[in-house]
């Protein structure tokens, strides 16, 4: 599960591009391209690996949020990882849960990512579903064999947004999903918000 865990991080906010030599230049990594599947991933992954050479871990952070609130559907994944426990619990308790999840994510992956700022995203293809496409990829990492990822991109407003992602078979939205029912049947909602809040610092 580490390993995949390390997967999911380098697929989920980005590692370097192979997709064209353009986008490991600064200016051409500067901008988010979210108007095609494809150019969105490949775009969103030569940002998120710029920002791992920019500064500090606090910087990048900071950075990482930010790509984060723009370009991934925080709401909907964060409303489809609790969907089991939202009848059960008051409107407080879903914004104090509402207001942990950025940083959990970032916390809980962002970091796993100066350890594998090495590791490149090829994009090899996009088929289209519905309003989104499923976005397919490979994570290369020197020395160990290729890891394959399936992005999941919905339109929402005018462009595209990450909504899931699956690496080598495994779902990150059901994995995660699986982990937070697990935690909340054993000490409770509250402390599940209290956890999310620990992984951020």
């Amino acid at each position: 599960m580490i390993r995949i865990r390390l997967a999911f991080a380098a697929a989920l906010l980005g590692a370097s591009s192979l997709a064209t030599p353009m986008l490991a230049t600064p200016a051409a990594a500067a901008s988010v391209d979210n108007s095609d599947p494809s150019r969105f991933i490949e775009t969103l992954s030569a940002q998120a690996f710029q920002t791992l050479h920019t500064g500090s871990k606090a910087s990048a952070r900071g950075q990482f949020r930010s790509l984060l609130g723009q370009y991934f559907a925080v709401d909907e994944i964060g409303d489809r990882l609790i969907r089991r426990w939202r009848p059960q619990i008051n409107p407080a308790q879903y914004q104090s849960y509402k207001a942990a999840l950025p940083g959990f994510l970032i916390g809980t992956y962002a970091d796993r990512l100066y350890d594998y700022s090495n590791a490149q995203v090829k994009v090899t293809r996009a088929v289209p579903r519905g309003d989104g496409a499923a976005v397919m990829s490979t994570i290369i990492i020197p020395g160990r064999n290729p890891i394959n990822a399936i992005w999941t991109v919905e339109k929402i407003g005018g462009g595209y947004k990450v909504s899931n992602l699956s690496v080598s078979g495994i779902n990150l939205v059901l994995t995660q999903t699986a982990d937070f029912d697990s935690y909340v049947q054993q000490n409770g909602f509250d402390k599940l918000v209290t956890f999310m809040k620990s992984r951020s610092s």
